[in-house]
């Protein structure tokens, strides 16, 4: 079997290596510290079983980062490790097809449990919260901007996080190693799937996915819980 971890932190990475062993022992276990770097790895990689995604990783916004990866890799199974525990977040992500989510303050055995749990086909979430996540209802509001996301290509999906970071046009063209032309042509088709007129208004759309408005709409149900262990 093959893993990719999806993980910034070297700590956390170790720990989430240590379970994915207690599940298999003899598996290759491939790792990332950014999105770019795991698209990287899972299109250089001869096969996948499992991604492990951490929400909060450099240069991606939101939900965006499970976005690109489920764009570019729809066949392999993903699974958000993350110290988000608001019920909306996790709604979110389960909106977008992931395998599972995985609290970062479970045990090494919890965890390699719930990789198993996947690993076998089920969709794991965690049990304190399994009458809170509704997948069908998830990130209400920003449930139609998720479903416009999908039908931008991996590329305009890179782009528009560049957006997010406030790269101009010839920043983000170096960034890709591509003409500034071949930017604005990908601007052009981001503005027009997203139904928007400007590039402050598409960054304005992708606040909507950003952690802290998706969890205020969760904020009656967040309350009965502990907050995140690490955002």
């Amino acid at each position: 079997m093959r893993f990719l971890i999806v993980e910034d932190h070297p700590l956390f990475r170790e720990a989430l290596e240590g379970a994915l062993q207690l599940v298999a022992p003899a598996a290759e276990i491939l790792q990332a510290t950014s999105v770019d770097g795991a698209l990287e790895q899972a299109a250089a990689a001869a096969e996948l079983d499992l991604i492990l995604l951490d929400l909060s990783m450099p240069g991606t916004t939101g939900l965006s980062g499970i976005i690109r990866i489920r764009k570019a890799f729809p066949r392999i199974p993903v699974v958000i490790v993350s110290g988000h525990q608001d019920p909306q977040i996790m709604s979110g992500a389960l909106s977008l097809g992931v395998s599972g989510y995985i609290l970062k303050s479970s045990s090494k055995q919890d965890l390699a449990q719930s990789i198993g749990e996947v690993l076998r086909g089920a969709v794991c979430v965690p049990a304190a919260y399994r009458g809170l996540v509704r997948p069908q209802r998830a990130a209400g509001p920003a449930q139609d901007l998720l479903k416009r996301l999908h039908e931008l290509t991996p590329q305009q999906l890179r782009v528009l996080e560049m957006l997010k970071r406030g790269l101009q046009n010839k920043q983000i063209a170096f960034e890709l190693n591509i003409s500034e032309t071949t930017v604005k042509v990908h601007v052009s088709d981001i503005l027009r799937k997203l139904n928007v007129l400007s590039r402050t208004k598409a960054i304005v759309e992708m606040s909507r996915i950003d952690f802290a408005t998706l969890a205020s709409e969760g904020a009656p149900a967040r309350r009965e819980h502990a907050p995140p262990d690490r955002q």
